[in-house]
């Protein structure tokens, strides 16, 4: 599982039934100097990844997804997917190894 923000939406014209009630949104990845160093408004840089979405998340969330075999493990059918929306964070607290030590 990965932590990433929303930054932008994606529109189909075409699309298959197990993605009713969803959508696709571009994502990108945070990695661990970003979550420790960074404003709760700043956007992370780097390459995105398109992720559906059942929560109703928004542009400018963090979110939690799963990619790979594990994102497909929510639909009930099979259902071609790379990446889906496990959570939706409202806060995040994140210390890194070795921060908390006072030795």
């Amino acid at each position: 599982m990965k932590i990433g923000q929303v930054v932008g939406r994606m529109t189909m014209n075409h699309h298959l039934d197990a993605y009713r009630g969803g959508r696709f949104f571009l994502v990108i990845p945070c990695d661990k100097d970003f979550l420790v160093s960074a404003p709760a408004d700043a956007i992370p840089l780097g390459h995105s990844c398109v992720v559906f979405d059942e929560l109703g998340a928004d542009i400018g969330d963090r979110i939690a997804f799963s990619e790979g075999g594990e994102a497909c493990m929510a639909f009930s059918s099979d259902t071609p997917v790379d990446a889906y929306n496990c959570m939706i964070l409202d806060t995040l607290n994140y210390t890194p190894p070795g921060a908390g030590d006072n030795a």
